[in-house]
C-alpha cells in the first residue's frame, strides 16, 4: 500500500497513542503499518534502532509470525469477516501476545478502502481498559454495560439487566445496542464467552477439564458450550484444544477454516 502525506501526519499522531494499538494489514493479512504500542506489545522494538527500523522488521509480516496459531486464525477470521464489508465494533475482549498474558480490551476492526472505495485491507485499534473503571469503557451510554459484562460474563445475564444499567427502555436499549455495535446484545455475550474459552483452553498453567471451562464462562452445560463453540469456531472444545496444543499445528497457519456466525 501507498501512503500520502496526510495519511504519515496521521500516523504520527497514532503513534504517540501510549495505550492503543493500530494497525493496518492488507487483503492477506500482511502488516502494512503499525504504530508504536503495537511494537512494543509485541516486543518488537529494537532498542537499539529508531523506530522506522523496528516497525520494517514487522511489515509484510502476518499475525502466524507474530502470534500462537490459534490466536492468529481467530484474527484471520476477524480479517474475512472485514474484508467482506462488515465491522468489528467495541469488542470488549481478552487481549495478549499469549494465553498466559492477556488483559481486558476494547477493540474495533473496520475496512480499509482506496480513494475509489474499494477494499485493499483492514485497519484496527485495541485499547487496554482499566478493570476498576467503567468509564474507561469508551462507548457513549454504554459504558457500565459493557463494564458489567467484562465482570459478569460467566452469569446468566438478561437483556432486561443491562437496559436497566443503561438506564433505556428495553426495546430501545436492544436497538441502540444493535446500532452501536452490529450484534444483539446477547450474541455479543456469546462471543465474548466463547473467546475468553478459546484461552482458557490454551492456558497450559491451568489445564481445565471441558465441563469446568463451560461453566467458568457462562455456559448451561458442557454440551451447550460443545455446541455454540463449533457453530462458531469450527471445532470441538476438545479438538480445538487438541489441535492447536500440538507443535505441529503452531507452525501451519488455516488448518481449519472456522465458521464466523455471529
Amino acid at each position: 500500500m501507498r501512503w500520502d502525506a496526510p495519511s504519515f501526519q496521521l500516523f504520527e499522531l497514532l503513534d504517540s497513542l501510549e495505550d492503543v494499538m493500530v494497525w493496518i494489514k492488507d487483503r492477506e493479512g500482511r502488516y502494512c503499518w503499525v504504530n508504536h504500542t503495537f511494537l512494543v506489545n509485541y516486543a518488537a522494538e529494537n532498542p537499539g534502532g529508531s523506530l522506522e527500523e523496528s516497525r520494517q522488521a514487522v511489515l509484510h509480516k502476518t499475525d502466524y509470525d507474530l502470534a500462537p496459531a490459534y490466536l492468529a486464525d481467530q484474527f484471520r477470521l476477524d480479517d474475512e469477516h472485514v474484508l467482506a464489508g462488515n465491522r468489528i465494533l467495541n469488542r470488549i475482549e481478552m487481549v495478549g501476545p499469549t494465553a498466559e498474558s492477556v488483559g481486558w480490551h476494547i477493540t474495533s476492526k473496520i475496512p480499509f478502502c482506496d480513494a475509489d472505495g474499494k477494499i485493499i485491507g483492514t485497519a484496527g485499534m485495541t485499547r487496554r481498559l482499566d478493570p476498576s473503571d467503567q468509564k474507561s469503557v469508551p462507548v457513549s451510554g454504554f459504558g457500565a454495560v459493557l463494564a458489567y459484562l467484562r465482570d459478569h460474563y460467566q452469569e446468566v445475564i438478561t437483556n432486561q439487566q443491562l437496559a436497566r444499567l443503561a438506564n433505556m427502555s428495553l426495546r430501545a436499549y436492544e436497538r441502540r445496542f444493535y446500532s452501536s455495535f452490529h450484534l444483539t446484545p446477547q450474541q455479543y455475550l456469546r462471543r465474548l464467552r466463547l473467546r475468553i474459552a478459546s484461552r482458557m483452553l490454551m492456558n497450559a498453567d491451568q489445564f481445565l477439564p471441558l465441563a469446568d471451562v463451560a461453566l467458568a464462562c457462562g455456559f448451561a452445560d458442557q454440551s451447550h458450550f460443545t455446541r455454540e463453540f463449533k457453530r462458531h469456531f469450527g471445532w470441538t472444545p476438545r479438538d480445538y484444544r487438541l489441535h492447536y496444543g500440538t507443535k505441529s499445528a503452531a507452525a501451519v497457519p488455516g488448518t481449519k477454516t472456522a465458521a464466523f456466525i455471529q
